[in-house]
Order: C-alpha cells, then structure tokens, then sequence
C-alpha cells in the first residue's frame, strides 16, 4: 500500500510542473500575440540587446586583459626563478666550500659582467650543480605552483626536470609519459584550429628538446651569458606557454640556467575562466534588457496599436462613431498624440455633421427660389395681360438675382475652410486695419445720413489717438478675411441704423484680448433669435427690405473666420435702465469680436511647448 502511495506521489510531482509549464508557455503566447513582439518591440529589443553585445564584444577582444596577464606571469616567474636559482647556486659546491678564480681576470670583468668555463683561460674554477642537493630545493620551490623547472650546465645539458622528481624531491631517471591532449569534438575541434593556426602566425612554436638541446631555447642562450630572457611560445594545438630563464651565478661566475615555463594552456584557462565570467553577466544583463525592453515596448506599442486600430475603425465606420482611446492621463508623446487624435476625431465628426447641415440647408435654400422660379415659367405662358406678364418676368429675374447670390455665399462659405487652412497667418494690426475700414464705411453710409464713429479704449477707459500709439493692438490673422468679418459687421450694423443715427466701432485693450464692439441703434435683435443670428441662411432684416436681398450666410461665414484665430464672436442687444414700470428699453444691437492679442497669445503658446 505504501508503495502504490510514493508511486501516485512521484507520478503527481512530474504532473504538476507540466502544468505549471504549459501556464507559463500559455502565459508567453498571450504576451507574443499582444504586445511581445510586435514590429516596434522587436526593434527595440534588438537595438538595445545590439549595443550590450557591441560592448561585450569590445570587453572580450579588445580589452587588454591577456597581455597583461603575460606580462604579470613573467615578472613573477622572473622573481620566482632569481629565488630558485639563487638558492640553488649557494647549495651547489659538492666538495669544496670555496671557488678558486684568477684575481686578475676578476679585475678585468665590468660592473654586471660574468665569466663562464670557456672564457676563464687564466685559471679555474670548481662550481659544480649537484643534482642531488639541487633537487628537494627544486621541489620545494615549485611544488606551490604548477610551473615546470629545469637546469640546464653550461653546456646546455638538461641537468634536472621537475617532471623528474616525485613527491619527495627524489630523481627519476625516466620521465613520466606526457598525457594526451584531450580530443575535442565537432565545432571546438575547428575552432581549436583557427586559434591555433591564428596563433601560430604571430608567435614562434614551442617544441620539446631533448637533454642535450638547452641552447635550442633562446632564453636559455641568454641566460648562460648571464642574462634573463623571456619569451612567449605557442604548442600545437593553439594554447600559451610563457618561459623564462635566469643564470645560475655564483660570485659573478656562472654555472647554469634555471628554465621556468607555465603549463600549456594556463593562461589561456584564466583567460577563458574571465570570459565566461564576462558572458554570463552578458547573459543576465540580456536577460534584464530584454525583460525591460519588453516591457518599455508594451507602454508604447500597445497604446499606438490600440490608436492604430481606433483610427482605422474611424476610417471605415459609417454607422457608428467611434471613440479614440483616452491616455492623456500620460504626460508623454502618447498622451499628447492620444489627445491630439481626440481633438481630430472630434473635429472630423463636428466638420461632417456640419457638411451635412450644410448640404441640408443649401438644398432648402435652393429649392425655395427654383420652387418660385418654376412656377413662375409654368405660369407665364398662360399670362394673358402684358402687365401680368411682366409682373411674372420680374419675379423671373428676382428668383434669378437671388440664385446667384446664393450659389456665390455658398461657393464663398464652401471653400472658406481650405482658404484659411492654406492663408499664413501674419502680424495685423487691427487699429490701422479698422480705422482704414471705418474711414471707409463712413464715407459710405454719409449718402443715406448714417456716419460710422470708431472710439479706442483702455479697458473702461478711453483713449486719445496719442496714448493709442503707445499701445499695442497686434493679432495674428489675414487683413483680408478679418476685414471681410468688420465690412459685414458694420454693413449689417448700419442696414438696422434709423437714418441720423449713428454706428459706433469700439477697439478695446482688454489685457490679453483685442476687442472690437460694433454697436447699431435699431430694434434690436429679437430675444429667441439671439442665438440663431450665426446659423447659416437665417435672416431677420429691417422692415422694408426686400424679401431675399441677403443670403443668411454673411454672420455665418464671419463666425467661421474669427473662430478659424482662435477668437470668439457674439451678439446682444443693448438696453436702457428700467423705466417706472420696470420695462427696459432696447437701444440697439451689439455685436463683440474678441482676438486674442500677439504677445499674450506667443506667451501661451511658448509656456504650452
């Protein structure tokens, strides 16, 4: 029983971390097909996974790690082989205490210089190197390390190996077989190759001499002549060997070389060991840069996809309208293009609801006059007086006169809004530009006894034409449209203005707005019919005006132009104070243009960016 219990539980364990991996695999699929590897988010794990690999790359191969590392081998072998050589020439009299040289060839040697056997033709020397006395000093000297010794007489005999001595300093006389090299296989092997054929280009190869060949190693060469030397070699198969020699001296007379050399492949292990070291902070570093990169992906290319994706249900909804998603709530670029989407969105269904109010309320407004004109034809033929004819030709021409203008307001209306998309806004003066037009208008309306009358002022306060000049009244816009807006202005204003009456054009300085107030003394604009004086094709003219000498669209198109800078226009009428009984007068008509003015405007505009 208890057995069928640890079976069922060995059986769960497996069960389990299957399930807990298929999750996790469920998991990253979810976040592929998401956010994880879109277009954008490959681009930027890719750039920045790029430049951590550029940087590990240049660690490995550029740095200077390696040389350094030689260059330190060799000072310590340096130092290690002057203690060994040093201890092995104090040890090396086998039978005498003393060296017996000719004083005057000593007197004739330089500062540093060293004799040998072969020069000392004036006298002798007995300094022999006993290898049994030499050899537990070799042992112990090297037995910390993993550096192979050997001495070599002065004539380049190998005298003792270390691969010679067992564990307690004692010579074999034969010398261990060497360990094969271990066979690597698939692409190590080739690798191995280049490095080794790499290497080899710039570096001399090391080859094994036998016993009697010392002299074979340059170093040594250099040693016996009493110098150090030192040089770096390469085996076959690729791998470093640093050796150095140093002479074995006593009382400047020399009697050997100590050759020291590092095991094949020592420094090219340490070498290897930090470049490993090297990849796997790589890898974590990779690890966290994707995670992150991921991650600063998804903060971008899931909000630009969702708008994409929104932007395009926009461009092909008909039915519905479709709402952007909202990030302003971020105070970086996809907040800001968020937004700005809103903003065109809403702006694009404002502009086709209002082509759609336009095309409704030209087709009403056209059919009015063909439906006149029409029955104006059909009735003409069976005019039987010539005075009804020519009453019915007249209604013709009025019908006719009243299309054109009509057609005229709407082409002027309908292409209003590329015009000014097109026109640069430039630098207006609006008091230069306003007094020119009332001058103007004045003159204009001095015919039918109505004078036009423009009045500066600061706020409440008026101004005289020198204090005027001290002030600025820039706006940006175009003269030619903001004086199309004034001209209707002031006609529509002096069309309402009883004859001796006059039209009075106020320009104020008010803080960070330009406003100009353009007052009339007629009846006054009907109270339900205050906020309907700027829709298109309405009309409420004076008594006595023919019917449809004016299209309605004059105060329509003005709106659209002051709206199009950032301003604002409104209509009210003007009243008395209270009479006995509590009725106000009407005075008249006031209509208020409000621009904002240029340095205030640039100020905001500049905090805004």
């Amino acid at each position: 029983m208890q057995n069928k219990q640890d079976e069922t539980t060995k059986d769960a364990k497996p069960r389990v971390r299957r399930t807990h991996w298929l999750r996790l695999r469920l998991r990253l699929k979810k976040l592929a097909s998401t956010t994880a590897f879109s277009s954008l988010t490959r681009r930027i794990v890719l750039l920045n996974l790029a430049a951590l690999g550029v940087l590990v790359l240049g660690i490995l191969y550029l740095n200077q790690f390696r040389e350094g590392l030689i260059d330190a081998r060799v000072t310590s072998l340096l130092t290690q082989g002057k203690i060994i050589a040093g201890a092995v020439a104090a040890s090396a009299a086998a039978d005498a205490d003393t060296i017996t040289i000719n004083p005057d060839r000593l007197l004739e040697l330089q500062a540093g210089e060293s004799f040998t056997p072969a020069e000392d033709t004036f006298g002798f020397f007995d300094f022999p190197i006993d290898p049994e006395r030499a050899a537990p000093i070799l042992r112990a000297a090297i037995s910390p390390t993993d550096t192979r010794a050997r001495i070599y007489d002065i004539e380049g005999n190998l005298v003792i190996d270390s691969r010679q001595l067992d564990t307690r300093g004692i010579l074999r006389f034969t010398l261990p077989s060497p360990v094969p090299p271990k066979q690597e296989e698939g692409w190590q092997t080739y690798w191995k190759r280049f490095i080794s054929w790499f290497r080899q280009a710039e570096m001399p190869l090391y080859k094994e001499l036998g016993s009697d060949g010392g002299k074979g190693y340059p170093e040594v060469v250099r040693a016996l002549e009493g110098a150090q030397g030192s040089i770096v070699r390469v085996n076959k198969q690729g791998r470093l060997i640093v050796s150095v020699a140093v002479p074995i001296q006593r009382s400047r007379v020399i009697a050997g070389a100590l050759l020291l050399s590092t095991r094949d492949g020592e420094i090219d292990e340490i070498v290897q060991a930090e470049r490993w070291g090297i990849v796997r902070v790589f890898l974590i570093a990779a690890l966290v840069t994707s995670t992150l990169s991921i991650l600063l992906a998804g903060t971008i290319a899931g909000p630009v996809r969702k708008l994409s994706e929104a932007a395009e249900r926009v461009r092909r909804g008909v039915k519905s309208r479709e709402q952007i998603p909202d990030f302003s709530d971020r105070k970086d670029e996809i907040g800001h293009l968020s937004q700005s989407l809103r903003d065109m969105t809403e702006t694009l269904y404002q502009r086709m609801d209002a082509i759609e109010a336009f095309a409704a309320d030209v087709s009403h407004e056209l059919k009015n006059p063909l439906t006149s004109l029409r029955s104006a034809v059909e009735t003409l033929p069976l005019a039987k007086t010539e005075n009804s004819q020519q009453r019915l030709v007249e209604i013709i021409l009025h019908d006719v006169r009243r299309l054109d203008r009509l057609i005229s307001d709407i082409s002027d209306a309908s292409r209003l809004d590329a015009e000014l998309a097109r026109q640069e806004s430039e630098d207006i003066d609006i008091k230069a530009l306003l007094e020119t037009i009332v001058t103007i208008q004045d003159e204009i309306g001095a015919k039918s006894g109505i004078s036009v009358r423009m009045i500066l002022q600061d706020g409440e306060q008026e101004l005289s034409a020198e204090d005027s000049k001290k002030m600025s009244f820039l706006v940006q816009g175009n003269d030619s449209r903001l004086g199309q807006v004034f001209v209707n202005l002031i006609d529509n204003a002096r069309s309402f203005t009883p004859e001796g009456q006059d039209v009075i054009v106020r320009l104020i300085h008010n803080g960070e707005w330009i406003e100009a107030q353009i007052d009339d003394f007629g009846r006054g604009i009907q109270a339900e019919d205050v906020n309907r004086v700027f829709e298109r094709f309405y009309t409420d003219r004076p008594p006595g005006e023919d019917f449809g000498q004016n299209s309605g669209l004059g105060l329509s198109i003005s709106k659209q132009i002051i709206e199009a800078y950032q301003g604002r226009i409104s209509a009210s009428n003007r009243r008395a104070e209270p009479d006995e009984n509590g009725q106000e007068e009407i005075l008249g008509a006031r209509f208020v243009v409000s621009l904002p003015r240029l340095e205030a405007d640039q100020a905001r505009r500049a905090e805004r960016s």
